[in-house]
């Protein structure tokens, strides 16, 4: 399927009929009146879109997932995204949030867009709303959409940016509800997690294949690594990067007993290219370099006791 570039939110509105009122900030709908054929998408801006019907397949990625009723899905400048009609289904109805980063420049809004990190979260991680919470975004939805029928005066991109930002921190609300709700779930995810990361780190993976990223695991998890080092963070209290190394440090600490593994073999079965790596990151975590770690293990009465028993 060919990729429409939608580098500008005037391009958008061409594709689908919709007016332009702001060439860089636009609220659009859509109804059975709009023409709303299957098509594959680039994003040259952030989009925000409520769903109030079923009626089509989002496809983001290599996968495809039902975009249900009731929910949010967003994407980032940048993103290409396929959307499948359903043959013989109803029109779907959805109301839209379009805006350009250029019309983010010199605000506030600009240094914190990228706290929002459920616009990199994949389609089958959609935000689920109830009725109440609908009702708030539709608001601010609204109000963006009178303040675009408004003449231009000197307070409009004011207006537009606070609505703009409360409205994502609403969506920001309303994921730290949905991962509490859904915390068997997140458990799963958790414990999943951590079992993949002690089967990398035990059969030595990092020889092969490097040091453990967030991504591989958020990979094996299906899950985008925007919502699954959310997921974590919320569950955890640590980042996703940070529960990692931790499991790394506990691993090198282990290995380090074993007096038949040099530093060399240890930082290769981590993942380290090349050993001096290994050692910064270990005295950064620890505070000690290897070698010094091992010199503690070898002049504490514990250790001098098993090696009397041994």
């Amino acid at each position: 399927m060919e990729i429409y570039a939608a580098d500008t939110i005037e391009k958008y509105n061409r594709y689908f009929g919709f007016e332009t009122r702001h060439p860089l900030v636009g609220i659009v709908h859509f109804d059975d009146s709009v023409e709303q054929p299957t098509h594959c998408m680039h994003f040259g801006f952030y989009s925000l879109f409520l769903k109030k019907t079923t009626g089509c397949k989002i496809n983001y990625g290599k996968t495809s997932y039902d975009f249900d009723d009731e929910t949010v899905v967003s994407f980032a400048p940048g993103q290409t995204v396929g959307i499948h009609r359903f043959e013989d289904g109803p029109a779907p109805e959805a109301v839209g949030l379009l805006f350009h980063p250029d019309f983010l420049l010199r605000t506030p809004l600009a240094q914190k867009i990228k706290q929002y990190t459920y616009f990199s979260y994949a389609s089958s991680e959609a935000l689920h709303l109830s009725t109440e919470e609908r009702f708030i975004l539709q608001d601010y939805m609204d109000k963006i959409a009178r303040e675009l029928q408004h003449p231009i005066d000197k307070f409009s991109k004011s207006l537009i940016i606070s609505n703009i930002e409360v409205m994502l921190n609403y969506c920001m609300r309303f994921y730290e509800r949905q991962f509490v709700t859904r915390e068997e779930l997140n458990h799963n995810v958790i414990g999943k997690f951590e079992q993949l990361l002690d089967e990398y780190l035990d059969s030595g993976r990092g020889a092969s294949e490097g040091t453990p990223t967030v991504k591989y695991f958020a990979d094996k998890i299906c899950l985008s690594s925007n919502y699954f080092g959310d997921l974590v963070k919320q569950q955890t209290g640590k980042t996703a990067q940070e529960y990692i190394q931790l499991k790394m440090i506990n691993y090198a600490k282990s290995s380090l007993l074993n007096p038949t593994l040099t530093t060399k073999q240890i930082a290769e079965l981590l993942g380290f290219q090349h050993s001096q790596h290994f050692i910064r990151f270990f005295k950064r975590q620890t505070g000690n370099t290897p070698r010094e770690y091992r010199l503690q293990l070898s002049d504490s009465p514990i250790s001098n006791k098993n090696m009397m028993l041994n």
